[in-house]
């Protein structure tokens, strides 16, 4: 038998989550610098298994323009090379047998509003994922009342700290793409 406080955590948890999914999704939408979140979670075929990019090479940004991947095994540069490129990022990895080379070009003005689109729609899927969170768990509150196990007081005040909740998510999410459209419009 679920309570009040442990639908209130597991909505609060739950919104959290898409916040730090938002994160990860914009930390991996390319702005005009070279950042090693862009390749870093890559998937690469390593020996048939997928591995993540930042498990297989060090990365790191020698200049703003740059990203460079220096493989912990040789062999595997072929594997990375081919992954980068499947990856659609729109960057050319540069291989010369020892390191892996990505110049980041000059980000054109349509591209940048296209990545801001890219990037609002992110948000706005994550502000539906909130909401969807918030319906379910006011739906559980309302169960619980009408099962007689909680009063109608303590099912009012449940739903409004759940809006609370929701509105302090929905908010942050907001500042998190205003900030990534800054990001992305910086020249």
């Amino acid at each position: 038998m679920e309570s009040i406080d442990d639908i209130l955590l597991e909505a609060d948890d739950k919104m959290d989550k898409a916040m730090e999914f938002l994160y990860q999704e914009f930390s991996g939408l390319r702005t005009g610098k070279a950042s090693p979140s862009l390749v870093d979670n890559i998937s690469v075929d390593y020996y048939g298994a997928p591995t993540r990019l930042r498990e297989l090479a060090g990365i790191s940004t020698p200049e703003p323009r740059l990203i460079v991947i220096n493989p912990y095994d040789p062999s595997s540069l072929p594997a990375i090379e081919k992954a980068i490129m499947a990856a659609n990022l729109g960057i050319t990895p540069m291989n010369d047998g020892r390191v892996i080379r990505i110049p980041i070009p000059e980000l054109s003005e349509e591209r940048r509003k296209e990545l801001i689109k890219v990037a609002k729609r992110m948000a706005e899927d994550q502000r539906v994922a909130v909401r969807n969170v918030r319906r379910d768990s006011n739906e559980q509150i309302k169960t619980l009342q009408k099962n007689g196990k909680i009063s109608e007081d303590d099912r009012d005040g449940a739903l409004e700290e759940i809006q609370k909740y929701t509105d302090d998510h929905i908010k942050k999410i907001d500042e998190m793409l205003s900030v990534k459209e800054k990001d992305i419009m910086e020249v």
